[in-house]
């Protein structure tokens, strides 16, 4: 029994894409259960190449919008094609049984619930749990990977790259891992609540019978006058913990055939920018509720053909993208090239696209070196350089530097240059990732 059908199922969060990994050798995972889920899914690999280039992948940005369900989680991937496989990993639920042996431990400290809220993991509790019979982290062939590629590897490189992937999101996060096993946050939050309130009752009640008195007069309140603790501001208690985060942003208003619009106003184009601003302050709130958000500077206001591109990159369908294309007077395959572009890597990625530049000698130079470095067997393929661009002899594969120092990958397709991936600032990672595509 898995415990499939339960209540839980609806517990679904989608994360964002999650910014290329810095560093071609860094860990993936720095936490103690990110670190067993990686064990297990090295552990269960019948070949070390792919997981090698499933790593690459995931540190160049190319796993998309990571879904996690109760049971499995989910990504687009972006491979060799134009449209990027769809690739998940399952991992068996736990019982009804096995939840309520791990909600009681949970609920038996106070320190175990305030860790999770802190973003911890308690070894403790994931050691009470295994004694107990309740598999709260992964073993050795309990993640099953799939994917939509026509490569029958276990796992294939996408399907490894999001495992990767979602080692990074149980770093942030150890309710992913709950989550995965079948229960939401919300959803164990309030059932600990509950066995907290009924815990608390239940001594109250062993108490009253002990001592003789009433169980059902209330106590008589302690501490100090409310006045007077808030004329002293001597200790201030902080602030509660915002509201959690909503799984995706509202589609806004209806207004195509809600009434006959006013004339000149276009209530499909109305609906399509409520649901873009509605998408937008979702990202903003995401965000400020982020931990660094005190380090991010304010974003840079874009031209009207960067909030073109972006509009139609993040509302890809083909009514949008012909309007929007009409409208800015490109031709379509621009603003696919554009489009693509901007899913890469934002205003960079999409001046990359549509400029060049002459970068120092001296950085060029430094970073050959690191190719060479780097490569597997010292010998890197042969390249071509012209200003910023390094393009691979005998290939239809190019590297083409931004002026925020990283290195994106294109292809050729019927003459035309296509962004082909994530930036990464290691050429030779960027390199790699392209030529195994």
């Amino acid at each position: 029994m898995t415990g499939r059908g339960r209540p839980g199922e609806s517990a679904a969060r989608t994360f964002e894409a999650l910014p290329p990994a810095k560093g071609s050798r860094a860990p993936f995972a720095e936490s103690w259960w990110g670190r067993a889920w990686l064990r297990s899914l090295e552990e269960s690999s019948l070949d070390s190449g792919r997981l090698s280039r499933g790593r690459t992948y995931a540190r160049g940005g190319a796993v998309g919008p990571v879904t996690v369900a109760p049971g499995s989680a989910a990504a687009p991937v972006q491979g060799s094609r134009r449209t990027p496989y769809r690739s998940t990993v399952q991992v068996e639920q736990l019982t009804d049984q096995q939840w309520d042996r791990l909600l009681d431990m949970i609920a038996e400290r106070a320190a175990n619930i305030a860790a999770l809220l802190d973003g911890e993991m308690p070894a403790g509790l994931a050691d009470d749990a295994a004694a107990a019979g309740v598999p709260l982290l992964p073993g050795p062939r309990d993640l099953d990977p799939e994917c939509s590629c026509p490569d029958w590897g276990y796992p294939c490189k996408h399907a490894a790259a999001l495992c990767y992937q979602v080692a990074r999101l149980l770093d942030r996060a150890p309710f992913v891992l709950l989550l995965l096993r079948g229960r939401g946050e919300r959803e164990l939050m309030d059932e600990l609540g509950r066995r907290n309130t009924a815990r608390a009752a239940a001594e109250a009640m062993v108490s009253a019978t002990t001592t003789g008195a009433d169980p059902d007069r209330s106590p008589a309140p302690t501490g100090d006058p409310a006045a007077l603790a808030f004329a002293s501001r001597a200790e201030l208690l902080s602030l509660p913990a915002p509201p959690p985060l909503p799984d995706r942003a509202g589609r806004g208003p209806a207004l195509v055939d809600s009434a006959v619009p006013e004339p000149g106003v276009d209530p499909a184009a109305l609906e399509l920018l409520a649901a873009d601003a509605a998408m937008r302050a979702h990202h903003l709130l995401a965000g400020a509720l982020g931990t660094r958000h005190a380090d991010t500077a304010p974003p840079v206001p874009l031209t009207e053909w960067q909030d073109a591109v972006r509009l139609a990159a993040a509302h890809p369908t083909p009514e949008v993208f012909a309007r929007i294309a009409a409208n800015c007077g490109r031709t379509p395959r621009e603003l696919a090239a554009a489009t693509r572009a901007w899913r890469h890597g934002g205003a960079a990625s999409l001046n990359v696209l549509e400029s060049s530049w002459t970068p120092p000698a001296s950085r060029l130079e430094r970073d050959r070196e690191a190719l060479r470095a780097d490569w597997a067997d010292g010998r890197p393929p042969r390249l071509r350089s012209w200003r910023n661009r390094w393009t691979v002899e005998g290939r239809d594969a190019q590297l083409r530097l931004g002026r925020d120092g990283l290195w994106y990958p294109y292809t050729k397709d019927q003459g035309t240059w296509w962004p082909a991936g994530p930036p990464d600032a290691d050429p030779a990672v960027a390199l790699t990732a392209l030529l195994e595509t």
